[in-house]
């Protein structure tokens, strides 16, 4: 039987930036700047969205949209949308700039990938513009996957499959079952789940938790279970496959991925595998 042919990752709090912080961070000043104040935890509600839909979600929280007329007398036009995202182009890309670390194991990840023979691709909520610094700090690290889908690149951006349909049609890579999306951001396994592919749900150096490396692995292994564990849920719901801590995890995943492929599995064809104190357990 044939193995994985292809894995496409998200970017930010699943190979580079842990704890997803560059957008909190670029999305908080400018909409301060604006004069509409909005709580971190309102801003990684919609993590993994294209950035413009992100926007969107963000100003029609009841709560924010009231600010917004507080502040102009009137509510926010798609005007005042495009006036934000120009203004986030140059915020994301310079904290992007100061979250540019790979997340620990990333890059040993992707050379395994490659000397086994399987393609590497991604796909970002970021634009293109944005994601100008991440993709050079991410080469002078030696992170450099063949293909990198950027929102306003297809249609509609995730939950929609297109994204890692538009990646998998430049690799070349096919079928869906042999090809697996991971991801930190449950917007981002739903967009899994469409396009057939094999999910993988990053819980630990992600949006749900939200914190940077270091504060991360000073919490002991309860309290980090404890930050994680509503992450998993959502991944859950939103069906994905495996659910892990970190991308350093991914290779245990495949190894499994290949004993089910071997059987003739197929994506999102049972419950999620958690794994937990290096122990897989099915579920939350």
């Amino acid at each position: 039987m044939p193995g994985v042919v292809a894995v496409l990752f998200d970017w930010a709090g699943t190979m580079i930036d842990f704890g997803s912080r560059a957008p909190v961070i670029a999305m908080k000043n400018v909409l301060a700047q604006a004069n509409v104040p909005v709580e971190e935890v309102t801003i990684r509600r919609y993590m993994g969205m294209a950035k413009r839909e992100h926007v969107l979600s963000i100003l029609s929280e009841p709560a924010v949209a009231q600010r917004w007329r507080d502040a102009y007398g009137a509510d926010w036009t798609t005007a005042d949308v495009d006036k934000l995202m120009v203004a986030l182009e140059p915020a994301m890309q310079a904290s992007a700039v100061s979250c540019s670390a790979m997340i620990p194991g990333a890059v040993d990840v992707f050379q395994t990938l490659l000397a086994q023979g399987i393609k590497v691709g991604s796909t970002t909520g970021y634009t293109q513009t944005m994601m100008v610094p991440i993709l050079k700090a991410a080469t002078q690290q030696g992170y450099d996957p063949e293909v990198t889908i950027c929102a306003g690149m297809t249609p509609q951006g995730r939950p929609a499959p297109l994204m890692l349909w538009r990646a998998m049609a430049e690799l070349g890579a096919w079928p869906a079952r042999l090809c697996v999306a991971v991801d930190d951001a449950p917007v981002g396994i739903s967009a899994g789940v469409h396009a057939g592919l094999w999910t993988v749900g990053i819980a630990g150096s992600g949006n749900g938790v939200g914190l940077r490396s270091a504060d991360f692995y000073a919490l002991d292994e309860g309290e980090k279970r404890r930050r994680m564990a509503p992450v998993v849920a959502e991944f859950v719901v939103a069906g994905a496959d495996f659910i892990i801590d970190t991308v350093a995890d991914l290779p245990r995943v495949l190894a499994m991925l290949e004993d089910d492929l071997a059987k003739g599995a197929s994506p999102s064809g049972q419950p999620s595998r958690v794994l937990v104190h290096d122990t897989w357990t099915i579920g939350a």
